[in-house]
C-alpha cells in the first residue's frame, strides 16, 4: 500500500473521527522552562525524555471502522525521513499496527497543540522515542481492554498483534476497526501502567525495512513542495532587499518596472532593523502575474540605498582581524591545570591557525512562502523548519493573535537550518496584507538565497600544544575567534556564548593535563544563523587537523595519536571547569562524553577502512573523530591527487554511535549525506563580502559538489546498542569530521598541509 501524506488540521482529523467512529489518542508536549531562562529543562537517565514531550496532544493517532490507522506527523520533513517515517513507524511498532494500513497526515503549525516543533539539532527521534513508544503502547492497550471487555474475559487474555486484538485460549479475534468505538470511550492508561514490547519483538523499529513514506511521491514529482502551491487569484512576488546589512532605502522608481508585462505593482515591504530575530529585511517588492515579470520588473527599479555601518565589511580584511585576535590572551572558558607553566617548561610548543569561512545552506528549494491575510486572519503555506515557532512569530509581525493564524506545512527541499527562519513566510504575509488579502507567493531566486539569507559563521582557531621530552602532550590552548549566532537575537555580545563554545571548543575530550580554551571579540556583519552541525565544523575542523598535525610532527601514527589523546575509558563532564555550559539543554546534564565510546568509532572505522594498508601513489587516508549531538562519529577518507593538482574521492568510511537506533537505513543516507555535504564545505564553498555585499551569485561562483565529484564508495557502519542506550543524534554528527579527515587524508598523499577552506586550487602545482 502507498503511504499517503496529506496536509490536515486537527479539526480535519476531528470530522474524520466523527464520521467514521474512529478512536483518536492524544500525545504532545508543554515545554516546562528553566526558570528565567526561556530554554526547556530536560530529564536525564537513560530513556528520560524531555520535558514537554508527553501526553496530550502532540502526535494525533485515529483508527476508523474499517481500520485504516492515520498518524499526524507534527514535526517538519526535510526528506530525511524522520517526521513522516521513522516517528510514525515506533508507534505503529509499538501499536502492534499493521505498515500496511497506517496513512501518514502532515499536522500544521501549532505548538499549544504539539508542543516544541522545532526540526533541528538532530533532536527528532532521540527526544521522540520514548514518546512515541508510549503513545502506541497506550492505544494498544486501550483496544485490548475494549476487546476483553466485549468477550467477557480478563484484559490478561488477550494481546494486540499485527493490527488484531487476540484471545489466546479461544482463538477469537476482533480488527482494530471493530474495536475503535468501543476504546475510544475508554480512559487513556496512566504512564506508570504503561506496557511496553520487549524490543526483540520488534517489527519495524531497528530493521530498516520500511522505505520513505514519501518516496514514491517525490521521486514522480507528485509531493506538494512549497514551490508547488497554487491558489486561485494569486499573485507572485520577488523583492529587491538591501545589498547591506541594515542598509536603508533612500529612494526607488518603479515606472520602467510597471511596464514589465504581467507586472502589477510595486510595494515597499516594512524591514526591521537588525538584530531582530528572523524578521525580514524590507525592502522593494515586484508583484506580478507570475514569476519570471516578477523577476524582470525587479531588474528594471532603479533604487538608491544607504549602505549604512556595515558597508565596511571585507572577508580580507575580516580575516586579518580575526587572526591577529587569535594570537592574544581571549576570553578564557575552559581552564584546568597550569597552561601557561606546562607552556614555559615543554620542550617544544607545536601550533597550528585554521580558517573557515561563511557558508551558505543553499538549500535544493530556495525559500518560499504562499500567504492569505486578511483583517483578522492569515493563512501560510510554506517549508518551515520551525512551524510552531513561525506561526508566533508571523502572528505577532501581524498584530494577530497565534489562534488567528494558520501555517500548513509543506516538504521542504532541504532545509540544513536555513528553513528555521521564517522572515520569508512573513514577507509574504506583510505583502498580502498590503494587497488585501490577495494571496501572494513570495520566490527568492537563488542570488536571493545566496546574498541575503543566514550564513554559517566565519572562524579563526589557533591551536598550541605542549609537548614533553617523551612526544607527550601535557598542555592544549585553543583559541576560537568566531562571530556569534546571538547576534541575531540582541545586541551583537562579539563572543561565542556557552551553547557555541560547548560544539567542540570547551568538550574537547583529550586526556590532557593543562587545558585552556579562550574565545575572542569578533563583532558579526552578517545575518549568522544555524547551519548544520553549527560550531561544531569549526573546532572539529581545527582539532581534529591539528591532531594530524601532531602526528607528523612528532613521528606518529595518526591514528595513534588520536587514540593516545583520548586516553582511557572515562566520562569527562566538562562542567567541572565550564559553570554555564549547556547543550540545547540536555547533553551534558543528560549524556556525558564517553570517551569509550569515542574510542571505538575510531577503532571500528580505522578497521573497516583497512588503516594502513597499502594505497596506490598519490593516494592517502585521513581520520578524525567527533562528538557532536550526544553521537559519536568517525570517518577515514581516502584520497587521490593527480600531477595536477585534481582532487578525487575513491573512498570513505564512516563509524558511528548513536545509541539505540530506529531505523539503519536512514542513518546510512544521513552519513552519505554527510560525507558529500562536509566534502561540498570543504572543496570549494565559501561566501565572502566586499563593501559590505556577498560577492557570491550563484551556483557558479558558489560551486557545490556535483555528482562527478562525490565520493565514489560510502561505507558506513553503526554501533549495536540496546535500548537502554538513549538515542542521539543523526543528521549532523557526520559532516564535522569530514574536512579533517579529508585535509589529514590530502597531507598523507601529497605532505601539502591544508589548513585554510576552501581547498580550491592549494592543491594545483
Amino acid at each position: 500500500m502507498t503511504q499517503i501524506i496529506e496536509n490536515v488540521s486537527r479539526r480535519g482529523v476531528l470530522k474524520g473521527v466523527v464520521a467514521t467512529g474512529a478512536l483518536i489518542l492524544a500525545v504532545r508536549a508543554l515545554p516546562s522552562m528553566a526558570a528565567g531562562s526561556g530554554l526547556p529543562k530536560y530529564q536525564t537517565g537513560a530513556g528520560a525524555m524531555p520535558h514537554g514531550v508527553v501526553t496530550d496532544p502532540h502526535v494525533f493517532i485515529a483508527i476508523d471502522s474499517a481500520g485504516l490507522v492515520t498518524i499526524v506527523a507534527a514535526r517538519a520533513e526535510m526528506g530525511t525521513g524522520a517526521a513522516r517515517t521513522s516517528l510514525p513507524m515506533i508507534l505503529a511498532d509499538e501499536l502492534e499496527a499493521d505498515w500496511s494500513r497506517v496513512r501518514i497526515v502532515q499536522g500544521e503549525g501549532n505548538e499549544e497543540k504539539y508542543g516544541n516543533q522545532d526540526t533541528d539539532g538532530s533532536r527528532s527521534v532521540r527526544h521522540w522515542l520514548w514518546p512515541m513508544r508510549e503513545c502506541g503502547a497506550a492505544m494498544r492497550m486501550m483496544l485490548e481492554t475494549a476487546a476483553a471487555a466485549r468477550w467477557g474475559v480478563d484484559v490478561s487474555e488477550v494481546e494486540a498483534t499485527n493490527h488484531e486484538v487476540v484471545h489466546r485460549s479461544s482463538g477469537r479475534r476482533l480488527g482494530y476497526g471493530a474495536l475503535a468505538a468501543d476504546a475510544m470511550k475508554l480512559p487513556v492508561p496512566a504512564k506508570e501502567t504503561l506496557r511496553f514490547k520487549d524490543p526483540a519483538a520488534f517489527r519495524y523499529i531497528g530493521t530498516g525495512s520500511i522505505p520513505v513514506v514519501d518516496l514514491f511521491d517525490i521521486t514522480t514529482g507528485r509531493a506538494m513542495y512549497g514551490q508547488d502551491v497554487r491558489l486561485p487569484g494569486m499573485k507572485y512576488a520577488v523583492i529587491a532587499r538591501p545589498p547591506v546589512l541594515n542598509g536603508k532605502l533612500v529612494s526607488f522608481d518603479a515606472t520602467e518596472a510597471l511596464k514589465v508585462p504581467g507586472v502589477e505593482k510595486v510595494i515597499e515591504v516594512k524591514g526591521w532593523k537588525w538584530p531582530a530575530k528572523f524578521q525580514p529585511l524590507g525592502g522593494v517588492a515586484v508583484i506580478a502575474r507570475n514569476t519570471g515579470a516578477a523577476i524582470k520588473g525587479r531588474a528594471a527599479l532603479k533604487i538608491v540605498w544607504d549602505d549604512g555601518e556595515h558597508a565596511v565589511y571585507d572577508s580580507d580584511k575580516y580575516r586579518e582581524y580575526l587572526m591577529e585576535t587569535s594570537r592574544k590572551p581571549g576570553k578564557t572558558v575552559r581552564n584546568e591545570g597550569d597552561i601557561d607553566a606546562a607552556m614555559s617548561k615543554a620542550a617544544r610548543v607545536i601550533v597550528g591557525e585554521y580558517y573557515i569561512p561563511h557558508l551558505a545552506h543553499a538549500t535544493m528549494e530556495p525559500p518560499c512562502a504562499t500567504a492569505v491575510v486578511t483583517a483578522d486572519r492569515a493563512e501560510i503555506w510554506a517549508p518551515l523548519q520551525s512551524p510552531g515557532g513561525s506561526r508566533e512569530d508571523i502572528a505577532k509581525t501581524l498584530g494577530l493573535p497565534p489562534e488567528k493564524v494558520v501555517v500548513n506545512e509543506t516538504l521542504l527541499g532541504g532545509g540544513f537550518g536555513r528553513k528555521s527562519k521564517c522572515d520569508y513566510a512573513q514577507e509574504a504575509a506583510l505583502l498580502s496584507k498590503a494587497l488585501g488579502g490577495t494571496p501572494v507567493k513570495v520566490i527568492w531566486t537563488r542570488e536571493d538565497d545566496l546574498q541575503h539569507g543566514y550564513l554559517h559563521t566565519v572562524a579563526y582557531e589557533r591551536i598550541e600544544a605542549a609537548v614533553d621530552q617523551n612526544n607527550k602532550v601535557i598542555g592544549w590552548r585553543h583559541r576560537s575567534v568566531a562571530p556569534t549566532i546571538w547576534s541575531t537575537f540582541m545586541p551583537d555580545p562579539k563572543y561565542q556564548q556557552p551553547l557555541e563554545q560547548s560544539m567542540g571548543l570547551i568538550d574537547v575530550p583529550f586526556d590532557i593535563p593543562n587545558i585552556r580554551c579562550e574565545v575572542g571579540e569578533a563583532p558579526a556583519h552578517t545575518r549568522i544563523g544555524w547551519y548544520r552541525s553549527v560550531y561544531n565544523i569549526p573546532h572539529a575542523f581545527a582539532v581534529q587537523s591539528f591532531v594530524g598535525e601532531l602526528a607528523a610532527a612528532l613521528g606518529k601514527d595518526q591514528k595513534e595519536m588520536l587514540l593516545e589523546l583520548i586516553g582511557p575509558p572515562r566520562i569527562v563532564d566538562p562542567r567541572k571547569s565550564v559553570k554555564e555550559l549547556w547543550n540545547y539543554g540536555e547533553p551534558f546534564d543528560s549524556y556525558p562524553i564517553d570517551t569509550g565510546r569515542l574510542a571505538r568509532v575510531v577503532e571500528l572505522v580505522a578497521e573497516k577502512a583497512g588503516w594502513g594498508r597499502k594505497l596506490p601513489p598519490g593516494h592517502g587516508l585521513g581520520i578524525a573523530v567527533h562528538r557532536s549531538f550526544v553521537s559519536y562519529v568517525a570517518t577515514v577518507v581516502e584520497v587521490a591527487v593527480d600531477a595536477k593538482g585534481n582532487l578525487s574521492i575513491p573512498r570513505v568510511d564512516t563509524a558511528i554511535d548513536c545509541g539505540f537506533h530506529v531505523n539503519p537505513e536512514r542513518i546510512t543516507a544521513q552519513c552519505e549525506g554527510g560525507a558529500v555535504m562536509g566534502l561540498s564545505n570543504a572543496k570549494n564553498c565559501a561566501i565572502t563580502f566586499k563593501n559590505g555585499r556577498v560577492q557570491q551569485t550563484n551556483y557558479n561562483t558558489y560551486p557545490v559538489v556535483r555528482i562527478s565529484e562525490a565520493p565514489k564508495v560510502t561505507n558506513v557502519y553503526i554501533v549495536p546498542a540496546s535500548i537502554d542506550v538513549p538515542p542521539s543524534g543523526v543528521g549532523e554528527p557526520p559532516v564535522p569530521p569530514f574536512a579533517p579527515a579529508l585535509c589529514n587524508a590530502i597531507f598523507a598523499a601529497t605532505g601539502k598541509r591544508i589548513r585554510s577552506l576552501p581547498i580550491g586550487n592549494q592543491l594545483a602545482t
